[in-house]
């Protein structure tokens, strides 16, 4: 997958259409990825010890890493990413722009 964690990704299709926000969590196995604000649920908790209190709680559920792009920080559009070879280390790149993407 070439988004990691700490990522500024823009939504591309479903509800949340349009919307940018960070990348919390990457699940490489299911091909998915959490991001801040996005495709949130809400989560009813039970209290389990006592003086805990219950109730419901928004919780961001993740989406698909097909339905992302990374926002490249210099040109601010949303962008693929290809790989280049820099002295012998892998860096990641924007397609538009042709910036480092730490």
């Amino acid at each position: 997958m070439r988004i990691k964690k700490g990522d500024t990704v823009q939504v591309l299709s479903g509800n949340d259409k349009g919307k940018t926000g960070e990348v919390l969590e990457v699940i490489p196995k299911d091909s998915k990825v959490v991001v801040k604000g996005v495709n949130v649920r809400k989560k009813h908790i039970k209290p389990r010890k006592q003086g805990e209190e219950g109730g419901i709680i928004p919780i961001e559920c993740a989406i698909n890493s097909s339905k992302v792009n990374v926002v490249c920080p210099k040109c601010g559009k949303s962008t693929r990413i290809e790989y280049k070879i820099e002295k012998d280390e892998k860096v990641r790149v924007c397609k538009k722009c042709g910036a480092k993407i730490k």
